[in-house]
């Protein structure tokens, strides 16, 4: 049911990439180039990417390039409980933040660089929308790292609810959580690391005690400090068109990316990007 590749079984250095970002997470034709850019991140960063998704009856854990193609908006949105639906039922399914990590689990890789790590979503219980991402990661002895949590989230109820989870949150070269577009303002980090190799040490020392995942929050190079209004107006839009679940941040980020002037689009991609390389210099420091 698992296809992992021969590069990705013979490194001890892997790097997990979801398929959510490319299918669903920019405008058609740009999800691809943005993987493909991820993954050469990653070997910059002295790591091996793992492309994560389910075709043809299988998970398969380091998609070709040609594979990669097969990803479009079409595909299937899986979070941890749907993966075994899609692999019976030979779907194209495109894992999330959750899917992933229920996949590193399975295969042993402990490093992913992901955009945002979902969470706790605004108006908190109503609705009653929480990200299977949270549980994921708790659970599973991977370090993520990202730009803190998704820019639609309530971030402070996420950030306690990880705290709940015993989840550690690490802050690269910063002392609070990335507000994902915006570089600062997010609540305290636990813990601020310096270097690639430290925040490696901290996640075997973490594993050893017998923790589980760990989240980097790396802040954005260029930090757009003026989301947030179109951020409320985006979340305002959605509620009047009904718009909610797993539908609702590919409606957000378009809503963004056109609002915005494409300027929230150029930003998604590089921090995206960015996160790849730190995750493979991670990764390359041994975990």
């Amino acid at each position: 049911m698992i296809r992992v590749t021969d590069e990705v079984r013979e490194s001890n250095a892997v790097v997990a990439l979801e398929t959510t970002l490319i299918a669903h997470g920019f405008p058609p034709g740009e999800g691809i180039e943005v993987g493909l850019r991820s993954e050469a991140a990653v070997r910059e960063g002295g790591g091996v990417p793992a492309t994560i998704g389910v075709l043809d009856g299988e998970i398969v854990v380091g998609l070709s390039a040609a594979e990669l193609e097969r990803f479009d908006a079409s595909a299937r949105k899986l979070g941890p409980r749907d993966l075994a639906a899609a692999v019976a039922q030979r779907a194209v399914g495109a894992t999330t933040v959750g899917g992933t990590l229920a996949v590193c689990r399975a295969a042993g890789i402990h490093v992913m660089a992901t955009g945002g790590l979902g969470g706790v979503h605004r108006g908190w219980p109503t609705p009653p929308d929480v990200s299977a991402d949270l549980q994921a990661l708790a659970s599973t002895q991977v370090l993520v790292v990202s730009s803190g949590v998704k820019s639609l989230l309530d971030v402070p109820a996420t950030s306690e609810l990880l705290e709940t989870h015993g989840v550690p949150v690490l802050g690269f070269r910063t002392s609070d959580l990335p507000l994902f577009y915006a570089a600062h303002g997010g609540p305290p980090v636990s813990a601020r690391v310096e270097s690639a190799a430290e925040a490696a040490e901290i996640a075997r020392a973490h594993w050893e005690l017998g923790g589980g995942g760990l989240l980097l929050g790396r802040p954005p190079d260029e930090s757009l400090d003026d989301v947030e209004p179109l951020i409320e107006r985006a979340l305002a839009e959605a509620d009047a068109q009904g718009v909610h679940g797993q539908a609702m941040t590919p409606f957000v980020l378009s809503y963004l990316h056109r609002e915005s002037g494409g300027r929230t689009l150029a930003a998604n991609r590089e921090l995206i990007v960015g996160n790849a390389r730190l995750a493979g210099e991670i990764a390359s420091s041994g975990t």
